[in-house]
């Protein structure tokens, strides 16, 4: 049961609300004003007969007077209140934080998850919980719609911008928003909730959570232990993907205001400069209640609304669980219309609605997104709980189009999701000597002193884990780079891997990622976060990192990267097999010629010898090879030509051309010849072949590697 509000603070505002004073409603109820004033100053309460006409003086019921979870109805209306325009004759064009962001679904999914893991609440051990419903509405549906949010109020404004629209960006996406609504009759809704988050608190106006979202930009007030926000830019995401720059909103609180938790609900629009019957209009709306304490009431503040309220707003949530739903009203993602259209053109006989297949082209794009972002944050194992648990629906009118589908790590990032879970587990091992195995290696970080001054704060130890690829992991040989909130900052490849390995995938955990416990988790956290662009997509250069720190502090996060890469490649290189070692099915791929094939040596000395090949076919069909070469005791040695073939039943071998031939060891390769150095027993070759030289894939042939003398004619 949700606790009312105080009886004394409850009245005065409604007092406020309805225009009265505390001397009018003493007359109405036949008392005297000390006894009214009692009241309000919570010295008494009155007897439960005086609340019965309390309840009719203010136009309400009983109940109302008694429960004091929400306000009366009576007094100044919900509406739309338009921030008028500046006295100086200033101009904005919009909100400049929008453009940071473009109108794409996939950042909408990054930023908003983000700031729903950096508000979970953590006391409780549970994850937060993140859904996004995509809602088309058409009919009588979007009608009703239209009226709740008071359509007839705003056309106004909206015919005011289209006026301007030729000279505004925002004007012309706002326009373009209008025209589509009104022309193919349909307004797609997109909203995001989460529970088990903190709400909205605080004041409407006051420093708090609801201001800084509501009433402010470019503030951020998350400074918690592996917060992924810093800029306060992640909420302009929401107004960058509505057409119609509007965004309705309905918190949970999960620290009473006024004395009440549940349906506080506001709405605001952003709007560049207008002129609207003359007068002018700086930009922003809000959808509320006149605050009666403000000049003419002419401000709008959040409102405690009604079950019937919300649901006419399409804000009803699903539990009174803390948190907060925010609906994008014309949601809209360039993306998502593209590969929509697409689709309809190779799809037009089955008779294809362009509506169905931008909703759920957008369905597909977020759940991809969410996979991709926040399969760390996902995930649990051994004593580690899940932070995040999300999914995605779409409807049409209140009917299911797409069922709701639970985003699931291990489907969308299968390696890394085995790596992390091995690290939680403590199963990871030093080397990978089997398939399905974790390696673990610790990587330092050396962390500089702040302001400016030389020197090392200490070494935080990040955590690498590197396992087989898999087809669904998507690109191979990543490094996926994470912090205290899980989500995937960074996405690297690793330069210079030797030729052969297997296709692996990489986790790197900073911060308190790689646990609580590390040593400097908490300065890693600040000094990556510090490095973080607003994006959030990679650690460099930014203006902070060189305020807190120095202009030269990124050159860490290169050290960093480059100490990983050299651990990655160590851990995926194959060692050294003996001879005769190897799988029965590669042997059989392979041929070595031996002393067999003498007839192709000259008369003379002995020659280098081919004693022993590795190989593998690589991504792109080629074939990978590391050869090892026996050197005969010789003061001079003739230079080697490598020379790959393949085999085949009769007639002559094909030839395929090298794509690169690198030395390792004991010897130099000059265009495409090896020539050996003097007094080495052994020497070491590695190369891959051209694609484009080969007759068949790689994958149906016999490999023959052959070394002859000279430039091999």
């Amino acid at each position: 049961m949700e606790t009312g509000e105080d009886f004394g603070p409850w009245l005065a505002r409604q007092l406020r609300l309805s225009g009265r004073t505390q001397a009018e409603l003493a007359d109405e109820l036949g008392l005297t004003r000390a006894a009214v004033s009692a009241w309000i100053t919570k010295r008494s309460v009155p007897r439960p007969t005086v609340m019965v006409e309390i309840a009719k003086a203010l136009g309400t019921d009983i109940g109302t007077v008694h429960a004091r979870t929400t306000d009366t109805q009576v007094g100044l209306p919900v509406t739309w209140y338009h921030r008028p325009g500046y006295q100086d004759g200033g101009r904005d064009g919009g909100n400049a934080a929008a453009f940071a962001f473009d109108a794409d679904v996939q950042v909408l999914a990054r930023e908003t998850c983000q700031n729903s893991l950096d508000e979970r609440l953590v006391d409780n051990g549970r994850p937060v919980r993140v859904r996004y419903t995509i809602h088309e509405l058409t009919g009588e549906m979007l009608d009703s719609f239209r009226r709740a949010i008071l359509w007839d109020e705003l056309q106004r404004h909206y015919a005011a911008v289209s006026e301007r629209a030729s000279n505004q960006k925002v004007g012309r996406v706002v326009d373009a928003g209008v025209r589509d609504m009104f022309e193919k009759g349909r307004l797609v809704l997109l909203r995001v909730d989460d529970y088990n988050a903190s709400g909205l608190t605080g004041d409407d106006y006051e420093d708090g959570k609801f201001a800084a979202v509501v009433r402010r930009q470019l503030e951020s007030l998350k400074s918690g232990r592996g917060a992924g926000g810093s800029y306060g830019l992640g909420k302009a995401t929401l107004w960058a993907t509505s057409a119609l720059g509007m965004v309705l909103i309905n918190s949970t609180l999960s620290v009473p205001h006024e004395g009440r938790t549940e349906r506080r609900v506001i709405g605001r629009l952003e709007l560049p400069w207008r002129s609207v019957d003359g007068e002018p209009f700086a930009g922003p709306a809000w959808l509320g209640r006149p605050d009666p304490d403000s000049p003419g009431a002419r401000v709008a503040r959040s409102w405690w609304a009604d079950e019937e309220t919300v649901e006419r707003l399409h804000l009803t949530r699903d539990s009174d669980e803390p948190g907060t739903s925010f609906l994008i009203v014309g949601a809209h993602d360039v993306a998502s219309l593209d590969q929509g259209a697409d689709e309809v053109d190779t799809d037009e006989e089955e008779g294809a609605d362009d509506g169905t297949h931008e909703i759920e082209v957008m369905h597909r794009r977020l759940v991809e997104a969410l996979g991709r972002d926040f399969w760390a944050a996902m995930i649990a194992g051994g004593a580690r709980l899940p932070l995040l648990e999300t999914s995605v629906r779409t409807m049409r009118n209140g009917q299911v189009v797409v069922e709701e589908q639970n985003v699931d790590p291990a489907a969308d990032q299968p390696s890394r999701t085995r790596a992390l879970r091995a690290f939680y587990e403590g199963t990871t091992v030093d080397r990978l000597t089997e398939a399905g195995q974790v390696a673990l290696r610790t990587v330092p970080f050396k962390l500089p002193l702040g302001g400016g001054r030389r020197g090392t704060l200490g070494t935080h130890q990040a955590v690498l884990l590197v396992t087989d690829g898999e087809d669904a992991d998507g690109a191979p040989n990543q490094v996926h780079s994470l912090r205290g909130n899980r989500m995937t900052i960074k996405k690297s490849g690793v330069a210079g891997l030797p030729l052969g390995v297997n296709a692996f995938q990489a986790v790197l955990l900073t911060g308190h990622a790689a646990g609580d416990s590390t040593p400097f988790a908490e300065e890693a956290e600040d000094f990556l976060r510090a490095a973080e662009p607003p994006e959030h997509d990679r650690w460099g250069q930014t203006e902070e990192l060189t305020l807190r720190w120095s202009h030269t502090a990124h050159h860490r996060i290169n050290r960093l990267t480059t100490e990983v890469n050299a651990a990655v490649k160590e851990l995926v290189a194959k060692p050294k097999r003996a001879a005769g070692e190897g799988g029965a099915k590669l042997r059989k791929a392979l041929t070595v010629p031996r002393r067999a094939a003498a007839p192709r040596r000259p008369a003379g000395p002995s020659l280098p010898e081919l004693d022993s090949l590795e190989a593998s076919i690589g991504p792109l069909g080629q074939w990978q090879i590391t050869a090892e070469v026996k050197l005969p005791r010789a003061e001079e040695l003739p230079a080697m030509t490598p020379t790959v073939l393949l085999d085949v039943r009769s007639g002559s071998r094909p030839r395929l051309d090298w794509a690169e031939l690198v030395a390792v060891d004991g010897c130099e390769v000059e265009n495409g010849v090896l020539r050996f150095s003097p007094g080495a027993r052994r020497a070491v070759f590695r190369g891959s072949t051209d694609v484009t030289s080969h007759p068949v894939r790689a994958a149906l042939t016999r490999l023959v590697l052959e070394l002859r003398v000279g430039k091999g004619e």
